[in-house]
């Protein structure tokens, strides 16, 4: 029953949010309907020492298609993260206009329902329809919100992901033909996916990596990520990076690489090349940019390529450290993107030169910028640091031939994190007073900004309240 609350709860209270005509009338309903989710997604989370949940009902018995969801710790840790996730970006916005927020409301929860049921889909044809039922209200939300280019991007966002759905859906259909009694349950998707020739095994990886890969990005699909994180409202902007990019990360751990488990191994040398790259290659552009969206954008590009080391790093730590690192990730940029928006309307621009002085107007804020970029930056003592340790350890670990050389280029990301966020506090917090009036966090913004805080610190100094469930 809590797996099947965690999908109905957002996608109802979302499409009541329509029928409202009032701005604090649908806002109060978003807020309530996600807090409603957060206990939901506790309840569930705190329950998975005793079980693992599952809830499985008849769909389209014709096809061999069940409504079938599953909480695995990774799963439910992440339908915590999306819970969290919401009631804060609301909170935050609570003082802030936004055109037609019924409309908004609506689409941001059906996203959160949908991305509730990629996360818990233990059926491929349920997955992928989840997959998509999560993408459409956010190329909505990013058409309708957001910059003077959103229809542009949005266009671009929608061309990316929409080759990669049907990538994906050629290589789920050809998986189920192959399927000795034509299912989609996870179990026969397995055994299925192991049996299959070593050559196929490579065609269909193929297919859905693309489709994981556009999405958490991946170098070189990346191109559509920094524009749409640049022209998309701010909350728009945390599901697209807190979240969405986890979706692909998730289905690569658990719909790819247990279900082709004989693939070439220089595939996934080949992916950890890439990967290595999108650090490099991000973390440069993060140095360069003037923009301090931008730059938040290509920093993020930079720590999902970690992540994606870990996974094909194939050892125990690095896998936890995955696990881990999307948990603490999400919420870390989650705390970034608001003090980021903050920011910008306070100065009302986003280029770096133009800002300065906000320590001396806006101390808390400034607190709370730092305290942030140094979990982005994986201080110890804060809960980055926990992911990123186990991570380097498993790539260590790794019986990859090249491992060495890929963890000392990986730790160069590390340096160059730190030089482009110390740089951007510098500017922001520390450069020169401007002669505008700046106002310190509203209690609103406290209220977000703080819970953030106080996880960053509480994983940080006590990470086995993560660990010792993974």
């Amino acid at each position: 029953m809590l797996l099947i609350l965690l999908l109905v709860i957002p996608l109802v209270t979302g499409l009541a949010s329509f029928a409202f005509r009032k701005t604090p009338a649908v806002k109060t309903w978003a807020l309530i309907g996600a807090l409603a989710t957060l206990v939901v997604a506790a309840l569930s989370f705190c329950g998975i020492k005793e079980s693992i949940p599952e809830a499985n009902y008849n769909w389209l018995p014709s096809l061999g298609a069940n409504f079938s969801l599953q909480g695995s710790v990774m799963a439910l840790l992440m339908t915590l993260l999306t819970a969290i996730v919401f009631p804060l970006v609301f909170i935050a916005q609570w003082n802030k206009d936004i055109e037609q927020p019924s409309r908004f409301y609506g689409l941001m929860l059906l996203a959160q329902s949908g991305l509730m049921g990629v996360f818990l889909a233990n059926d491929l044809l349920l997955f992928y329809f989840f997959w998509e039922l999560a993408l459409i209200p956010v190329y909505f939300l990013a058409g309708q919100w957001g910059g003077k280019d959103r229809i542009k991007t949005s266009f671009k966002f929608f061309v990316y992901t929409f080759l990669g759905s049907l990538l994906m859906l050629a290589g789920l259909i050809y998986l189920y033909i192959q399927t000795p009694n034509g299912s989609f349950d996870y179990n026969t998707i397995l055994a299925t996916g192991a049996s299959l020739p070593i050559a196929s095994q490579g065609t269909l990886f193929i297919l859905f990596f693309i489709a994981f890969g556009i999405k958490m990005p991946i170098f070189p699909l990346h191109s559509w990520q920094a524009s749409a994180y640049e022209q998309t409202l701010t909350p728009v902007t945390i599901v697209l990076s807190a979240l969405m990019v986890k979706m692909g990360l998730f289905g690569v751990m658990k719909w790819l690489y247990p279900v082709f488990p004989h693939v070439d191994e220089q595939f996934y040398n080949i992916i950890m090349i890439l990967a290595l790259i999108g650090i490099l290659y991000g973390s440069l552009l993060a140095i360069v940019q003037t923009d301090i969206k931008r730059l938040v954008a290509y920093s993020s590009l930079a720590h999902v390529g970690l992540m994606i080391m870990g996974i094909f790093a194939q050892t125990e730590n690095a896998t936890n450290g995955v696990i881990t690192q999307m948990f603490n990730h999400g919420i870390t940029i989650t705390g970034l993107w608001l003090v980021v928006d903050m920011i910008e309307r306070r100065y009302q621009t986003r280029d770096l030169a133009s800002l300065g002085g906000l320590a001396g107007a806006a101390p808390k804020m400034t607190i709370a910028l730092v305290v942030i970029t140094f979990s982005s930056i994986a201080l110890p003592l804060t809960n980055g640091f926990v992911g990123e340790f186990l991570l380097f350890l498993g790539i260590f670990e790794s019986t990859n031939p090249n491992h060495i050389t890929f963890m000392v280029l990986a730790g160069l990301g590390i340096i160059l994190g730190a030089i482009y966020m110390l740089n951007m506090v510098q500017k922001v917090a520390y450069g020169e007073q401007k002669s505008l009036v700046i106002a310190d966090m509203s209690l609103n913004e406290k209220i977000s900004i703080y819970i953030i805080l106080i996880v960053i610190v509480v994983l940080g100094v006590y990470p086995n309240l993560l660990l010792q469930v993974l």
